[in-house]
């Protein structure tokens, strides 16, 4: 099990395990993380699982792809380290990941 802390823009956080395979975005719907909404159901059409990746995650979490970036595009307050949570493999490699809920999706 892989450990994601998941911090709203208040401050609160909240720390779930989920099986490694799954993906970040799965991880907080399984969890009921406030903020995520993922309308698309992890297809990448949307930018409603957007979230930001502490500095320290991003080269474990990689590069998002083209796709990605296009929709990212439709994301509010893109910031550097912005993902689209569906798009993160959940991997043992992630273990202790912290991830920041923006403020509103879209």
């Amino acid at each position: 099990m892989t450990k994601i802390t998941f911090i709203q823009p208040d401050g609160e956080s909240q720390t779930v395990e989920v099986e490694n395979g799954l993906t970040v975005m799965e991880a907080a719907k399984l969890n009921d993380v406030a903020g995520i909404e993922a309308e698309c159901g992890g297809a990448c059409a949307c930018a409603t699982c957007h979230v930001y990746v502490d500095e320290a995650w991003r080269a474990p979490t990689g590069q998002p792809s083209d796709m990605e970036e296009d929709m990212l595009d439709f994301a509010f307050d893109v910031r550097e380290g912005s993902r689209l949570a569906c798009q993160i493999k959940v991997t043992s490699e992630i273990d202790g990941l912290v991830v920041r809920v923006p403020a509103k999706q879209f």
